[in-house]
């Protein structure tokens, strides 16, 4: 059934499952639509103050705000899609035969005491909300019949739901190319086909967040159900399949989600699946729940020639081998070994490479996905891994001509010290991370450099021109380091720390996915939200491969 009151119910602004309390009164002096305004308890209210405050700032200088206050109240999603509710009904609801019955046995609407109506809505042992429910609670009744007499048998049980909320549906990203074309020419990625054109791919890296990571007290502000792993994958799985990237870097997908969920569903999608577990010497839980690092690619467009693994684990006991001694391995192995890995894969293109001179020759790619540690004090541990991958990716491009990507969380921000090593192959001596070395494994620091020609994918948005929609993506990178303003966003940091990297002689950068800004997330700007389940945002960029020199 579905309940319909008398009274007039407001939901906050913030968490849309829950009752408002208390109401900005500087809101409806400003005249900001009266739906922004709710919210659920004064610790909500305190804990979106920063950014509730642009509202008030934005009403003083605008003319204008689109929208009534009912769109406002249940518009913040795409309320077209069916709603949330809060509650978990086992038995067969994974049955997809099973619909949301037909015809109802008893009066389609029952009244009730209180100022209370009951729609019947369903007769079905699952029952999925429509736009109709949505600000409503739900009943769920289950009765017993005797199969003879087809009459109840004892007092039916009850479920109450908390009000249905509209499913949450982000707002598309777009993507704009930056290879000098039409800039016009601009296109949502969505269900209909690829936007790829003959001779690119395109590449997509992700951390999706571990569910083991995933805890309301790392991240109180998000609703429960909305952190749950049960939402979160499916969220996740449509985003991503959303995106229709050729090839997809995963980081933090635990080896049970891996086996079990994004596998057999990407391979649903034509994807066939590599995966890096990481060791796990430190990590002293479930092994099962342990992340690491997948790799996917569609098979009508590449096939897979080569993988390897990279333990940092292993390359920390050879350093400790080689120019240590013994009484100092332990406390170096303790400061070395952080079970992080690194999944290198060389695939063959199966399209052929518009404008290449070479039109026999085998296009092969080398595609790099690691997730690099998180300790922000291990400055030296996270810039010995990076220097540790690319130099195991040079000895790949010693014994192949082929193009590089380099893609994952690095942990690190624009203009780090692995950040200038990815990006400008060197890190300079006098760099304040250097500081930081108490084994002295960066010495000496002329050794920290590397021959690989590699660019930022998203550094190509500060290159080119004046277009449409251009100059918003301009305002969310750092002129400075012309990265992303943020990739990563919580109510304790916000800052970039994914990227994709590329050999720049061999591929250039057709498009990329436009960047998200505070207004794309959600009032609160913190991840994960009920529109997005990642506390990090998705990177894409459309590549083509570079005709090659004959030699």
């Amino acid at each position: 059934y579905r309940i319909q009151s008398d009274r007039k119910v407001a939901v906050c602004s913030v968490h849309p499952s829950e009752q408002a309390t208390l109401q900005c009164l500087g809101c409806v002096k400003a005249k900001i639509p009266v739906a922004k305004s709710y919210h659920c308890s004064p610790k909500c209210f305190s804990d979106a103050w920063q950014h509730h405050r642009v509202l008030h700032d934005r009403a003083a200088s605008a003319v204008n705000e689109n929208g009534n206050e009912e769109e406002e109240l249940f518009g913040r999603f795409n309320s077209t899609g069916s709603g949330v509710i809060n509650a978990s009904l086992s038995g067969s609801a994974s049955n997809s035969s099973l619909t949301n019955g037909s015809t109802p046995l008893y009066p389609a609407a029952v009244t009730r005491s209180g100022g209370e109506t009951w729609f019947e809505v369903g007769r079905s042992k699952t029952y999925t909300p429509s736009a109709d429910d949505i600000g409503h609670v739900l009943k769920f009744e289950c009765v017993v019949v005797d199969a003879e007499t087809k009459l109840p048998v004892g007092h039916p049980n009850t479920l109450l739901t908390s009000r249905v909320i509209p499913a949450p549906s982000p707002s598309p990203r777009r993507l704009f190319p930056v290879n000098g074309s039409d800039m016009n020419m601009m296109g949502h990625i969505d269900s209909d086909g690829r936007i790829s054109s003959t001779g690119t791919f395109s590449v997509l890296s992700y951390n999706i967040l571990s569910d083991v990571y995933a805890t309301s007290e790392s991240y109180s502000y998000c609703p429960s159900w909305a952190l749950s792993w049960a939402y979160r994958r499916q969220n996740l799985l449509r985003e991503i399949i959303g995106y229709r990237a050729d090839i997809v870097c995963l980081q933090e997908v635990q080896n049970d989600h891996f086996e079990e969920f994004f596998a057999p569903e990407l391979d649903k999608h034509g994807y066939q699946a590599l995966y890096k577990r990481k060791t796990n010497e430190v990590y002293n839980g479930n092994p099962h729940t342990i992340d690491g690092c997948a790799t996917f690619f569609r098979r009508d467009r590449f096939s897979h020639v080569k993988k390897y693994e990279v333990e940092f684990n292993k390359a920390a006991q050879s350093l400790t081998d080689a120019i240590l001694p013994s009484a100092q391995k332990k406390n170096a192995l303790n400061r070395l070994v952080k079970d992080n890995v690194a999944l290198i894969v060389v695939l063959e293109a199966k399209f052929s490479n518009q404008g290449a001179d070479t039109p026999g020759k085998r296009q092969l790619l080398c595609v790099a996905n690691t997730h690099v540690n998180v300790h922000q004090e291990l400055k030296d541990v996270k810039l010995w891994q990076v220097h540790t991958l690319l130099k195991g990716l040079e000895k790949i491009a010693a014994s192949a001509d082929i193009p590089m990507l380099v893609c994952g969380d690095f942990n690190s921000v624009p203009g780090s010290a692995p950040h200038a090593l990815l990006a400008m192959g060197k890190v300079e001596p006098v760099h304040p991370d250097l500081a930081v070395d108490p084994l002295t494994i960066l010495r000496p620091h002329t050794k920290l450099t590397h021959q690989l020609p590699l660019v930022s994918a998203y550094s190509s948005f500060a290159r080119i021109g004046v277009g449409l929609g251009m100059e918003h993506q301009r305002r969310r990178m750092d002129p400075t380091t012309n990265e992303p303003l943020f990739t990563h966003c919580t109510r304790d940091f916000i800052g970039t720390l994914d990227y994709i990297f590329y050999t720049a002689d061999s591929l250039s950068v057709e498009s990329l996915l436009e960047l998200l800004d505070e207004d794309s997330l959600r009032k609160d700007t913190a991840l994960p939200s009920p529109e997005w389940s990642s506390d990090h945002i998705a990177l894409l960029a459309e590549f083509r491969c570079k005709p090659r020199a004959r030699r």
